[in-house]
């Protein structure tokens, strides 16, 4: 018996050609012998438009472990080495020793094939370098993901194995290594998603299902899945449109190396030693994949937030102003709050990329509002601009303690449901609050990003400014000379 071959769940754009059989054949030449499913997927994979280009820019393959998906990697590596032209290849996985194994197989292939092994430059083992370089400069690096891991390079391909561990932090070091090379692709590799940790293959798992589901492909997403649909409380008897996870069936149709390298019996003990619920993940494909829209508007709700827009809401003296900025210093933003109709308008000055036009913009605001206060949180990312503004707007800025922090943010909360807050449905502040969280300060909150790409620093602004009401203000001192006069 043997599993099947192509997948269950298929989503690919069109392509007049494919550069799949081309990696098949060279990985032939180095030994690496290809089972049908693999071949498969290198020739959907690699599929061409008629200039040329990648069809899929972007490809993914959830399969369940032990499936042989490491030559998958291996194939296309060396094509990108030694056929394609690609100057850089990363290839990153979740932990360093799984990178390190995919490195070791790579290096064995190339080893034992001499027509390869004379174009190799060098085989580095050295800490931060680990890879293949060519003698023309071609090469394929190797690192664990992190935040900053892939940061200043420019890749041709990304390979993210263990993709079912793949959060926002590495996509935002990674993914970006593709954005100035004109023909690239994304790949990703792995099994069912665990849950949290699958963000970024629940996205593409719900590209793909959507372009099934309309009829419409994906433009630059490749996806393939050897997955089942098991049966759930309310099938009927004798319901054939679910998986019944202890047949055989099921596991050939999750387990294309059934056959070749799996066995059918021994797979099948499995289920008897991690029971059901483990199996049907690991083996049968069966996934948890986080929803990125049941998670917005987690701490206020929608609702309530629009509720209290109104376009005629200005400050009114005093007022206050507050700055925040993103952890990566990739965006900034500059709040303000004051008294409107017996309660507080709050709203964005300003919000723009990077950080050098901040002083400039806050003693233009300084010079034609002279508000109460400044604040910024000295232990926040903005908290390095403090010195600079003390001397550029000649004040003392207020800078809230830890505590203080947290007291903003249930203050801010309950003035939203206590309706005595107005701002102006600003798309900034609302973008923050469908993506913010909290995250614990003791007994009592502050905001969290929910994920890194959505920048809270409007939210955060407008919150400490909205704080600075109320907040004690060092009086500045007079100078002598005036009381000359």
């Amino acid at each position: 018996m043997f599993g099947w071959q192509t997948p269950p769940i298929q989503a690919a754009p069109e392509s007049v050609s494919t550069a799949g059989q081309e990696a098949i054949d060279l990985a032939e030449k180095a030994g690496l012998h290809l089972d049908p499913w693999q071949q498969h997927v290198l020739r959907v994979a690699m599929g061409e438009k008629a200039d040329g280009d990648w069809s899929a820019p972007e490809v993914c393959v959830n399969i369940p472990r032990q499936n042989g998906k490491g030559a998958l990697i291996e194939a296309r590596v060396l094509w990108g080495l030694f056929i394609g032209g690609e100057q850089e290849i990363l290839v990153s996985a979740h932990e360093f020793k799984t990178a390190m194994n995919t490195m070791k197989r790579v290096e064995r292939l190339i080893r034992g094939c001499p027509d390869m092994h004379k174009r190799v430059k060098a085989y580095h083992k050295t800490v931060g370098r680990e890879g293949v370089e060519l003698q023309d400069g071609r090469h394929v690096l190797y690192v664990a993901r992190s935040r900053g891991s892939g940061r200043g390079f420019t890749a041709d391909c990304v390979i993210f194995d263990e993709c079912m561990i793949l959060g926002d932090d590495a996509m935002a070091a990674l993914a970006p290594t593709t954005d100035a090379v004109d023909n690239s692709q994304l790949w990703y590799l792995g099994s069912a998603g665990i849950g949290a940790p699958s963000q970024q293959m629940g996205r593409l798992r719900r590209r793909a299902l959507a372009a099934l589901e309309s009829g419409v492909p994906d433009p630059v997403l490749a996806y393939m899945e050897w997955s089942v649909d098991p049966h759930v409380d309310e099938c009927p008897r004798g319901c054939t449109e679910h998986d019944d996870i202890a047949s055989v069936e099921a596991l050939l149709k999750a387990n294309p190396a059934v056959g070749h390298r799996l066995r059918v019996e021994k797979s099948m003990h499995r289920r008897l030693t991690m029971g059901d619920a483990l199996y049907a993940r690991e083996r049968l494909g069966v996934g948890e994949y986080p929803s990125d829209v049941a998670e917005t508007w987690q701490v206020i709700g929608e609702d309530a937030w629009r509720a209290l827009a109104a376009a005629e809401s200005s400050p009114s003296d005093p007022v206050a102003f507050a700055i925040d900025m993103t952890p990566e210093r990739s965006h900034a933003a500059i709040g303000v709050a004051g008294e409107w109709r017996g309660g507080t308008h709050v709203e964005v000055v300003d919000h723009r990329p990077g950080t050098g036009w901040i002083l400039d913009r806050a003693a233009e605001l300084h010079e034609k509002w002279r508000p109460r206060c400044w604040v910024v949180d000295a232990g926040g990312p903005a908290g390095s601009l403090i010195p600079s503004l003390e001397e550029r707007l000649g004040i003392t800025v207020v800078q809230p303690k830890t505590r203080e922090v947290a007291v903003s943010c249930g203050q801010f909360y309950d003035a939203v449901t206590e309706q005595s807050l107005s701002h102006l449905d600003q798309a900034p502040l609302a973008s923050a609050l469908a993506g913010a969280q909290k995250r614990p300060l003791g007994d009592a909150w502050a905001w969290a990003r929910r994920i890194v790409s959505v920048d809270i620093s409007p939210l955060v602004a407008v919150t400490l400014a909205k704080w600075g009401l109320g907040a004690e203000v060092e009086e500045e001192a007079s100078d002598p000379l005036d009381n000359i006069w």
